[in-house]
Formats: C-alpha cells, sequence, structure tokens
C-alpha cells in the first residue's frame, strides 16, 4: 500500500535543530507525494492563583507570551516548510494535560499511513513518545534524527534493513516496501558473530521475497565483535552511507528493554539516520 497520508507531531522547543527536523520531515512527505497533517500540542499546566503585584504583571505576560510562541514557531516552521514543497498540507494545535501528550498523539497516527517524528537525542520525554506511539498507534514510524538533520536527505536511495529474523521485522519490512521498491539501493543485514545455516537461509528468503516486489536486495551479515547490536547497525549505517534503517522494535519483552538496554532503545536513543521502525 503506498504512503499517502503522514502525521507531524510537534512538541517542544523551537530549537535551531527541530526546525531543520521539521523542514526535513515535510520534505520527505512531499518525496513520497503524501499529505502531511502537524499537531502541535504543549502541557496545559495548572497554576495556583497568588497574588501578584502590579510590577510582577509584565513579566508574567512576558513569559506567557513565550509559552504560546513555542508552540506557534513550530507551527510557523511547518508551515513554511510545507508552502516551500509545494505539498498538500493541514495542521491543529491545542493544551493538554502533560501526561496525555504521547497518548492523544499517537491515537491521531493511527489516522495515517506514517508518523515522522523529530528525536532529540537521548531525551526521555522524546523516548516516552516513541514507546508509546509504538504501543498505541498500529502505525509505522519514521524516526528523525534532530543533530543530524542538516545532513539527512529529503530521499532514501540507500536503506538499510536489519534484519533479526523477527515476526516484528518482518511487519517492518511489509510497511517499508513503498520506501524500499523506491529506493536504488537495498542492503538487508543481520549482525551475526557465526554465519549459521538458518541465518543464512532466512536472509536468503527475505532477498528472494523482496525480489517479488521489485525490490533487488543484498544480503550480508556483520559480526557484533562485542559491541551492542544497536551499536554495530548505526556504525555499519553511517559507514555505507545509508539514508535510512528499517527494522523491528522491541524484539524481547519492553521490560527486558528497559532494564538491560537493546537495539530498540539504542537507536530511539540516538538514530544513527533516518529509521522506520514497527512493532
Amino acid at each position: 500500500m503506498p504512503i499517502k497520508d503522514v502525521f507531524l507531531p510537534l512538541v517542544g522547543q523551537p530549537r535551531g535543530p527541530a526546525l531543520v527536523a521539521i523542514e526535513k520531515c515535510v520534505a520527505v512527505a512531499a518525496d513520497l507525494g503524501a499529505r502531511i497533517t502537524a499537531l502541535a500540542l504543549e502541557d496545559e499546566i495548572f497554576v495556583r492563583p497568588a497574588v501578584v503585584l502590579p510590577t510582577d504583571l509584565e513579566s508574567a505576560a512576558a513569559a506567557g507570551a513565550r509559552d504560546v510562541g513555542d508552540m506557534q514557531q513550530l507551527l510557523n516552521a511547518f508551515t513554511l516548510a510545507a508552502s516551500r514543497a509545494n505539498i498538500r498540507a493541514q495542521s491543529r494545535s491545542g493544551k493538554v494535560p502533560a501526561d496525555q501528550v504521547a497518548s492523544i498523539l499517537a491515537e491521531q497516527a493511527r489516522f495515517s499511513d506514517l508518523t515522522l517524528i523529530p528525536v532529540k537525542p537521548h531525551d526521555s520525554r522524546t523516548e516516552h513518545i516513541i514507546e508509546t506511539f509504538l504501543f498505541e498507534s498500529g502505525r509505522p514510524l519514521l524516526l528523525c534524527p534532530e543533530q543530524r538533520a542538516d545532513e539527512l536527505r529529503g530521499e532514501f536511495e540507500n536503506v538499510m534493513i536489519a534484519w533479526d529474523h523477527s515476526a516484528r521485522a518482518a511487519r517492518a519490512v511489509g510497511d517499508a516496501l513503498p520506501i524500499l521498491q523506491a529506493a536504488a539501493s537495498v542492503r538487508v543485514v543481520t549482525v551475526a558473530d557465526d554465519k549459521t545455516d538458518a541465518i543464512m537461509k532466512s536472509g536468503t528468503a527475505l532477498v528472494d521475497h523482496l525480489r517479488e516486489h521489485g525490490v533487488y536486495a543484498s544480503f550480508e551479515t556483520v559480526k557484533g565483535g562485542g559491541s551492542s547490536t544497536g551499536k554495530v547497525l548505526g556504525s555499519w549505517a553511517n559507514s555505507h552511507a545509508m539514508d535510512a534503517i528499517v527494522m523491528g522494535a522491541y524484539h524481547h519483552s519492553r521490560l527486558n528493554e528497559i532494564v538491560w538496554g537493546g537495539v530498540t532503545k539504542t537507536i530511539i536513543g540516538q538514530p544513527p539516520c533516518w529509521v522506520m521502525i514497527s512493532h
């Protein structure tokens, strides 16, 4: 199924990298030929009434203007990027309780083919939002690393599939088929210190399956060498100039990933490039 409707949640402060990431997300939607919908949310914080002296009114008003301004700046950046890209776009905004932001965004994502999420490196709130999307939206995500936004391309010519033979990885491949079919190069990579028959057969079978969809991919294994699988995948993607990684999320239980770390936690903590991820 082609990707025709994408969703872009906008939260946080309008820092430079965040604004660049918004522009790159819009560029990806334009390359896909999709409509893009942005939803900007900010925390609705209850403030206990207090006695305010006349001299404090001006500073309080200025602080309130800054709070409103953050969300508006994100929306303005989105509107400008959409206008430049000449793409069908719509946007909404609102204030909601802080503990409901992630769930409300995930619910809205159910009505789109793909959600694009700008990712701040090692940011607990961003990671919580991503995890909520993975478990509650039922849709794939495309992670945009803010710290590398300047380097990112708006189209995916070189795509890597992180293949671990799991059902979730298979789901990710299915979700990413429109992107894989448009890519010039697709490489299936499995991190394994030993090339067992099972690993080789699985990778070869995936390559054969992709060929039936017009995707001519190659398969190879990469040794972990004692490093975490997430770091190995990231290093390989960067050294081979991959535009995007396609992968499944949380092959192990979510609790184990939280306690011990894992591929998903490593990648969403600091994506090495665009990462399309499904659960």
